[in-house]
């Protein structure tokens, strides 16, 4: 089942398109991994599937089908975002206390037990919180409403290692716990690599690859060998003298030295075609 259905969405901004022609099907359950160069369009598409953003062009519907931005959907959505948005000025147990008044489902002991796990003080305010414990502060209250899909646009990006770890963790469990699905914005490849699902990449508002993790590495291989050795088909994403990142159409002779990419590669080969060659198929 798809929790996000795009079809030929869009988003212009006077006459720059934001994101264009983006037409998307992400799978519920999943860890989905949204990738791209800063512009690309990344927080564009998050801001309309949280309904913060209205379409210019095109459909977008989430979860059981339901308009982005509706109040169905919105009840099944929980957001966070970069700058950890939190009244700095209220104690923790302030935050969960108006949390809980403003949204239809919230389950406050939930809160306050994943606040109390983590050490976190009910009577410390949220901006002399370290910003490890604001994101998670933030993220157990996203957690609390019970959302069905869970969105994060770079929520740690401004953390240290550990605090990220910590961060992710809390993600991971909800997700094996509570069977939420998740959308991911990142720069980190590095650590998605470890937890995401299912790979989407922007670049120049436009999608450029989007499949299943494990479907994308086994379609890609690092090759030594000059063009001409390859089967008919193959696409050569980044080539650099005799070492070429290729798309497979056909199995590869096993003379040919070769090994498998990871998600960081795959995306940085993708980032420079994208931004610098030219449009991926």
């Amino acid at each position: 089942m798809s929790i996000i259905e795009a079809r030929g969405l869009g988003r212009r901004y006077g006459k720059r398109w934001a994101l264009e022609d983006c037409t998307l099907s992400l799978p519920e359950g999943r860890l989905v991994a949204l990738i791209g160069p800063n512009g690309a369009g990344k927080s564009t598409l998050l801001n309309m599937i949280v309904g913060l953003t209205a379409p210019t062009a095109g459909e977008l519907t989430v979860l059981d089908g339901h308009p982005a931005g509706s109040p169905a959907a919105l009840d099944g959505i929980a957001f966070v975002a970069q700058d950890m948005p939190l009244y700095r000025n209220l104690t923790v147990a302030d935050m969960v206390h108006l949390t809980r008044n403003l949204n239809v489902s919230f389950d406050t002991a939930a809160a306050n037990r994943r606040l109390a796990d983590l050490g976190i003080d009910p009577k410390q305010k949220a901006g002399k919180l370290s910003g490890g414990q604001q994101a998670q502060l933030a993220l157990s209250l996203a957690l609390a409403r019970q959302p069905r899909l869970l969105v994060l646009d770079e929520p740690t990006a401004p953390l240290d290692p550990l605090a990220r770890h910590d961060f992710m963790a809390t993600v991971m469990t909800a997700m094996a716990e509570d069977g939420i699905s998740v959308i991911l914005s990142s720069h980190l490849l590095a650590e998605l690599e470890k937890v995401a699902d299912h790979l989407v990449l922007i670049a120049d508002g436009r999608v450029r690859v989007d499949g299943p993790v494990d479907e994308l590495i086994d379609a890609h291989r690092l090759v030594t060998a000059p063009r001409g050795a390859l089967p008919q088909g193959c696409d050569v994403i980044e080539s650099s003298g005799s070492h070429q990142l290729v798309r497979l159409a056909a199995p590869l002779p096993a003379a040919l030295p070769s090994r498998p990419v990871g998600i960081e590669e795959l995306t940085l080969a993708y980032f420079r075609q994208g931004t610098l060659i030219g449009a991926a198929s």
